[in-house]
Formats: structure tokens, sequence, C-alpha cells
């Protein structure tokens, strides 16, 4: 199959690929374009392990060694679960030197696609043709949304997709609604550096719509005695792998649920995340999970129609409770009546313990090197 990167005016085709990126290295305006052209290149040469770094997001960034026929079982899983054929265009707007946007490129080397190239921002469609059209993207929540807020023209252009993969960080309540009207399929990714991406997808707009990711062709998935993840497949070259995600599987007297029929993604046991073991809080002898008082808190921006600001929960400590369930919002702090109405909102959405007790601010809030929150180094500014 024959693969083709295109960056601004200039098209490499496979064979000048293989030669490596020589001269071109040398004058490309930006490292991005420079690490895929290295990349290109070492990949059509054959080699054997690549070395990537985490994105930070739960801990210290940290090395991992992937092989070859771990990347390219998730690349051929990939395009059968998404139905995608050699010639498509593929937009590859992720930073290439992280996994999500390096697999852009092995997708593209491995199914034969047609690839363009631009530097990761924002607004990935700002620095191209008008007329430019694309089969199939990945982007993080941040890109989607900028780009369901720009002209007509870009609904009618991701509209126009066989597939849209959005991962790397939650998706709010509020972009969720935006999806709604947009014709081609959304997909949530969940996954990680260590499983070459991702290993499951979830429909996130249209009829099959769900909370419920489906596990990729020959993925196998269990849980642990915390009620975490644990998985297996050819992307973990079929050994099994532990994390500290919770998960929920369907029970076996619960109702069916929604089809999911299209494309082919009904593999194995679809499960629902519910957050991260870590970051569970311990507040007064009671647990609560973050990540659904945080979701409590998106849909509370938009029932009381405030602009959705960043945020996130946390344990801060307290003599009495050990933890105390804390809201993190950024920026100016709201006014006092705004703050109060966002809590009653919560109130009426949460369990009497998940409450947030503390409202803190910060002005802006810490990021990793990939631009997503870090929870830890974001807490250490907070004020008791």
């Amino acid at each position: 199959m024959t693969a083709t990167l295109t960056v601004g005016i200039e098209t490499y085709d496979t064979p000048r690929l293989a030669a490596g990126p020589g001269d071109d290295a040398a004058s490309a305006s930006d490292l991005n374009t420079t690490a895929a052209l290295d990349f290109c290149r070492r990949w059509l040469a054959g080699q054997e392990e690549f070395t990537l770094h985490t994105s930070g997001s739960t801990g210290a960034p940290k090395p991992i060694t992937l092989r070859r026929e771990q990347m390219a079982a998730s690349a051929a899983a990939t395009g059968q679960a998404l139905g995608l054929r050699p010639g498509m265009a593929a937009l590859v707007c992720l930073p290439v030197r992280y996994i999500a946007g390096q697999m852009m490129l092995v997708r593209g080397l491995e199914l034969g696609l047609a690839m363009t190239l631009v530097e990761p921002s924002g607004d990935p469609l700002a620095s191209l043709p008008a007329a430019a059209r694309f089969d199939f993207t990945a982007v993080v929540p941040l890109q989607l949304q900028t780009l369901l807020a720009g002209p007509p023209s870009y609904r009618a252009r991701l509209s126009g997709m066989t597939a849209i993969l959005v991962g790397g960080a939650p998706v709010s309540a509020a972009l969720e609604q935006q999806l709604a009207s947009l014709a081609a399929p959304v997909w949530h990714t969940y996954g990680m550096t260590e499983t070459a991406t991702h290993i499951a997808l979830r429909r996130l707009n249209g009829p099959d719509a769900s909370p419920w990711f489906h596990p990729l062709p020959g993925v196998e998935i269990d849980v642990d005695p915390r009620g975490c993840l644990r998985l297996r497949g050819p992307m973990t070259l079929d050994q099994w792998l532990q994390t500290n995600d919770l998960i929920e599987l369907p029970s076996t007297n619960a109702d069916p649920l929604p089809p999911h029929r299209s494309p082919s993604t009904v593999h194995g046991s679809p499960f629902r995340w519910l957050g991260r073991w870590d970051n569970v809080i311990n507040s007064g002898g009671v647990k609560v999970q973050v990540e659904r008082v945080e979701a409590a808190v998106e849909r509370a921006w938009l029932a009381l129609g405030l602009a959705e600001r960043r945020c996130f929960v946390a344990g801060t400590p307290d003599a009495r409770l050990g933890e105390a369930v804390t809201l993190i919002i950024e920026g100016a702090p709201l006014p006092a009546a705004t703050q109060e109405a966002l809590l009653a909102e919560l109130t009426a959405r949460v369990q009497r313990f998940e409450r947030p007790r503390r409202v803190r601010y910060l002005l802006a809030l810490a990021e990793t090197a990939s631009g997503k929150i870090d929870r830890a180094a974001s807490l250490a500014q907070v004020a008791d």
C-alpha cells in the first residue's frame, strides 16, 4: 500500500519518505515536521522498537518502549473498526513526538492513507486551503471545540468525514451536546501510551451514541478486585496490562445496551469508564470519585447558562475529614451569587458527601508538556 505525506506545498511519496528527511529536515520550518519525516524514514526502514514518553497527566512522564508489531496491530484494528481504506485522506494535527500523533503516521503508512501534516494548534484547519477535504483525523477536545465554533465551512468539512477520533482528555457535556448535530461519526477513545493509543471506542453522536466503550478487535478486558481495568490484546503483545482506571461492566440483568453497530466496533465486553482509582478522595471515611463530581460540574455550567471554565476536583487537607472535596476553577473568582448558584445546582446533581466543601481559584491551571491539566502541580498552588 502506498502512503503519502503532504507538508505545505511538498508531497512525499513512500520512496521519498523511505529515503529519509535529508535536507528537508534542515529546512523544515518546525520541529514537528522534522520529527514526522524522521519517524516515517525509521518506520519504512523496518525499525523494530520505538521509545516514547507518557503525557504526564497521571504522574511524571516516563519512557515507554513499544514494538513495531504492537503499533502495527493497533493501526490494523483501528482501520478495521472505522472502515478506513487505502487512499483515504487523513489530517495529522497532533504532535508526533507523542503517541497519538505518532500513531496517526503509523496508520497512514500501514493503511496507505494520503496524510496531510499541519503544525499542532487549536485550529487545525487554519493553515489549510478551503478546498482541503479529509476522511479521517484525530484531535483533542479543545481542537474539536475550536473547529465547531469556527466558520460554517468548518462544520461542513467535519461532517464530510468518515470518522473523527477525539481523545487525550475528557469530553465535556457541552462539547458532547454540540456534536449531536454533526453528521460524521465522532468516537471518544480510551487508551494510553502503553497500548499504542486506544484499545476501545465509544460513539459520541448519532443514533449509536453511548456511554459504553467497546474494545477493538482482539482486545480482552477484565477487572481486578478494586474494580480497575485489566486488558490484553495484540497492542500489549497479548500480555495482561493492569491499569488504575475504575470501570463498570454491564450487569447480567441490566437493560440491553443501545445498539452499537456502525461501524464494526463490537468486540468483547463493553465497559463504562468511571475515573482513576488514584484520584479517589477519602473524605471522613467516605470515598468520593472526583470524575463523577467533575461531570456534574460540567452539567451545572450548562444548566445555569454559564461560560464553562477549566476546573477539576481534588481533596485538600482537612483537620476533621482528612480530605475535603474541593473544586479548583481556572480564572478570576466568580461573583459570590454565581458561585452559590453553581454549588446549589451541584447539590441537586451529586450526593451530599460529594458536594464540594471548598472552592478555590487559580488564574492559570498548571499543564503537562502535552497540554493536559497537571492536577498535582495545580493543587500545590492552591492556598488552604
